[in-house]
Order: C-alpha cells, then structure tokens, then sequence
C-alpha cells in the first residue's frame, strides 16, 4: 500500500511516469525502505495505462465487494410474519424490566411490619 500511495503521490505531483528511484526517493522521505521486488510488480502492472483508469476500475470491483458489518437487508413477506417474533422479543424484554423492578423494590422485609 505504501508503494502505490508512493505511485499516487507522484503522479499527482505531475509525473505521469514515475520510475523505482521516483518512488524510492519518496518513500525514502518519510524514512521507509522500499522492496525493489515489490516496485517492479507494481511498475509493471501500471506500465502504459491511464491511472485514473486504474482507479475507475478498481472502483468498479470494490462496490462487487459486500460490507457493512454482517446486516442484512431483506423485505419483510407480506402479511406482517416478520413483525410477530419482534413482537415477541420485546414482550419478554418488557417482562425482565418489570421483574427488575419488582424485585428492585423487594428488599427481603417490610419497614412496617
């Protein structure tokens, strides 16, 4: 990632064609060591192509890509079935609290006995 920002940097600097010693030198600015191995991959995969191209396309494959944390969207059937076990869920919920509350104020004795 370091070595593509590298890439990024210099092209947006004005250097349509950055070289290994273009991003040595950048990243070498901020004190990293860059791999040859691993600047002659990236220079070989963007020789003669347009870099916004590359980023339109790499767009493109990221938004194939699901997120969003395990949540899933789906339409609830018609007839409201999916609406019943919510309904359920929150009228134990609603118990538990009463049940808390109940024994909140159930210390065991009476002040007036």
């Amino acid at each position: 990632m370091k070595i593509i920002a590298a890439y990024l940097l210099a092209v947006l600097g004005g250097n349509a064609s950055p070289s290994a010693a273009d991003l040595k030198k950048i990243l070498g600015s901020v004190g990293i060591e860059a791999e040859d191995e691993k600047i002659s991959f990236l220079l070989s995969e963007v020789k003669g192509k347009d870099i916004a191209e590359l980023i339109a396309s790499g767009r493109e494959k990221l938004s194939s890509v699901p997120s969003g944390g395990g949540a899933v969207a789906y339409s609830a059937p018609a007839g409201g079935a999916a609406a019943a076990p919510a309904t359920a869920a929150e009228s134990k919920k609603e118990e538990k609290v009463e049940e808390k509350e109940e024994s909140d104020d159930d210390m065991g004795f009476s002040l007036f006995d």
